[in-house]
């Protein structure tokens, strides 16, 4: 069973697995030297050795190069200053290019061996031209990632409709699919600005109760059905997802009458 070392590039990024280095104990929170799929890279060691099945990683895992140095460090944070400078040159070229894209952030590697920087865009963009200008003032490799609005929110941060800071910033690794049926399936307002998130898309909390909800869905009948209740034949008018339960307007009866899933059970 091999053990593996969780890495963390950026606040609730994703892990990449690395083997550990023989003899040396790492623990949550110690910063490392790896080649990722970037280029070579600081990285926070999210989780110390754990032990998992063969299949459940792809062998053979690259090794930790190092644990980071002061050095290390040192030219970590000189590279950041030197990122937000590219950055100020790569909006000047897009506004000399007049290309319809943003700018979301800037990040050199470790060794400077390349520069990435991510953008959103409406549209497909041709940076051929940008590249050049690029390549020409930093003297090294560019890559220009386009990204999705919900990545980008997730990059720059931000506070949510809650007042909290946007969950795919903090803590959630991965975008999970959120449907427009999860909102319905709540009773939540299909307002647009109720139910968007900072990105401009669903909002991520929707899906945190949807099994809940899908799960009470399932014991509960659709509004319209007539059904039997302990005071008389009616029909569900409202439900109540939280409790669990629904109201029926009796037959004979002005007000609706409110009744739990356990109520109609005893009749049937």
């Amino acid at each position: 069973m091999p053990q593996v070392i969780g890495v963390q590039f950026q606040k609730a990024g994703k892990l990449e697995y690395y083997a550990p280095i023989q003899n040396i104990t790492l623990c949550c929170g110690d910063r490392v030297v790896v080649e990722s799929k970037r280029g070579v890279e600081i990285g926070a060691v999210k989780d110390g050795a754990l032990d998992v099945e063969a299949e459940d990683v792809t062998l053979p895992l690259k090794p930790i190069i190092r644990v980071a140095t002061e050095q290390d460090l040192e030219k970590h944070a000189c590279n950041e200053e030197e990122a937000d400078e590219a950055m100020q040159f790569c909006k000047e070229a897009i506004e000399q290019l007049e290309l319809e894209m943003r700018l979301v952030n800037c990040e050199y590697t470790l060794d400077q061996s390349k520069v990435i920087f991510n953008f959103t865009a409406d549209d497909r963009i041709d940076f051929r031209k940008l590249v050049k200008i690029l390549a020409s003032r930093l003297r090294t490799r560019i890559e220009l990632r386009q990204i999705g609005v919900r990545d980008e929110a997730k990059l720059l941060g931000g506070i949510g409709p809650c007042g909290r800071s946007l969950c795919c910033s903090t803590f959630l690794g991965d975008f999970e699919p959120v449907s427009i049926k999860m909102a319905k399936d709540q009773n939540l307002s299909l307002n647009p600005t109720k139910i968007s998130g900072a990105c401009g898309r669903l909002m991520c909390c929707l899906k945190y109760e949807n099994d809940y909800y899908e799960a009470a869905r399932e014991q509960l009948p659709d509004v319209g059905t007539k059904i039997e209740t302990p005071d008389g034949k009616g029909t569900v008018v409202g439900l109540n997802m939280l409790d669990i339960s629904m109201q029926v307007k009796v037959d004979g009866l002005e007000q609706p009458l409110e009744y739990s899933v356990e109520d109609l059970e005893e009749i049937y």
